[in-house]
């Protein structure tokens, strides 16, 4: 039974993935395009960024671009493109250094010009030409991935530190045109929030940059506190953003492959939200409730974007704390979750995600672990590695939010 649950898992991961790889929506995306009468430059930034860059790289004549992404995501060399690696979660000076890189390649373009710009999540922290110092701006979105802050809070804080997100890369790359294809991160697919909006009008106003400071209680200094006072671009003429992937599609792939599986499946919600251990206890609970009610083989499928409160010093991302908070809900059950970043990275660990069934509390007792002190510490990974709990993916290519399921079994 669990072996079953288990090799399912790993099918549906495997082809939901598949499914929202982007090189097939930016073939859609390009396949009406036309070359400008005078200069195409690409900038590809995200975690999805060589994939992307390197699909349109094969489709249209580029006369020069480049791609930065997260380290060890650029597989090979792309020709006539610039290939940078940079940090995340967190911003480090190759980020800074690749972004200046990028602004030298759109500056003095004509109005005959045109900026092909692809954009997909994790460009926040790779795509970065900060206002004030790199180490003040690190502690900054340290304290907003500690505090809990959810990612339309972070962005909104970071807009306002930056030469190039709310729109301002879109106003550095005039009087020429650009046309940006989106792989959105972001529960709603929010234009100005997806990567920090570089080429989208910002919908979000220095009285909210306020409030979130406040809220969380963040520390900053007093040129931070000047740039967040500091309005960003709400008038952005020359940018034509199209939004091509969202964990809206990764949630249909898999529901899709759960029915081939035979599992009668049902999508509860695309937009999940809120602190992860939580969200992974609520499934759990519902599941565990409901079980003996099905027939047939059940799949429930959630998408989202959770967050997570630091409150220990353990290691582990969201994914793998919704999947261990289940653990006793659906203990001795005929019952899997499993929930994994469609980017293959789940927080700041080499893990997409995490996987429990109605076998793992046992197990966990059987070794002597206590799985709630390792919750307790977020410290999801080394609890998850003792049962071999951890979903390992690799770098997928793309990135379109994050994908929870509970399988359910009928009671034999």
């Amino acid at each position: 039974m669990y072996d079953k649950l288990r090799k399912d898992a790993e099918i549906i991961i495997n082809e939901a993935i598949t499914e929202v790889l982007p090189d097939k929506a930016v073939k859609e995306a390009l396949k009406d395009f036309k070359k400008p009468e005078g200069k195409l430059i690409m900038v590809a930034v995200g975690k999805a960024a060589y994939t992307m860059g390197k699909t349109a790289a094969e489709i249209v004549d580029i006369d020069g671009g480049i791609i930065i992404s997260k380290y060890n995501h650029i597989k090979s060399p792309v020709e006539n493109i610039i290939c940078e690696e940079a940090g995340h979660p967190v911003l480090d000076q190759n980020g800074i250094d690749a972004t200046k890189t990028a602004i030298e390649l759109v500056s003095n373009l004509t109005d005959k010009d045109e900026v092909l710009f692809l954009l997909s999540g994790g460009a926040s922290a790779l795509f970065e030409a900060p206002l004030i110092p790199l180490k003040d701006l690190q502690n900054i979105n340290t304290q907003l991935l500690n505090c809990g802050a959810d990612i339309t809070e972070i962005n909104t804080i970071r807009k306002r530190l930056s030469k190039v997100k709310g729109g301002k890369f879109g106003n550095l790359c005039k009087p020429a045109k650009v046309y940006s294809i989106i792989l959105s991160d972001v529960v709603g697919d929010q234009l100005d929030m997806i990567g920090s909006g570089p080429t989208a009008i910002d919908t979000s106003t220095c009285e909210d940059a306020k409030k979130i400071v406040e809220k969380y209680h963040l520390k900053l200094k007093d040129d931070a506190l000047y740039y967040l006072n500091k309005e960003t671009p709400k008038d952005i003429d020359n940018a034509e953003n199209n939004v091509v992937g969202s964990v809206r599609q990764l949630c249909e792939a898999a529901k899709k492959s759960a029915e081939r599986l035979g599992y009668d499946t049902e999508i509860l919600s695309d937009h999940i939200d809120g602190e992860a251990r939580i969200a992974g206890k609520e499934l759990g609970k519902f599941v565990s409730q409901t079980y003996s009610n099905y027939k047939k083989p059940t799949a429930y499928i959630e998408g989202g974007e959770t967050t997570v409160t630091i409150k220990g010093n353990g290691l582990g991302g969201r994914n793998q704390e919704i999947a261990l908070a289940a653990t006793r809900e659906i203990s001795n059950k005929p019952i899997a979750i499993f929930s994994i970043g469609s980017d293959g990275t789940d927080g700041p660990t080499d893990a997409a995600g995490g996987y429990i069934d109605g076998s793992s509390l046992s197990r966990f007792e059987n070794l002597g672990i206590y799985y709630r002190e390792y919750l307790d510490n977020n410290d999801s990974y080394h609890a998850l590695e003792k049962i071999d709990g951890l979903i390992i993916t690799g770098p997928t290519g793309t990135n379109v939010n994050d994908l929870t399921v509970a399988l359910i079994l009928p009671e034999q």
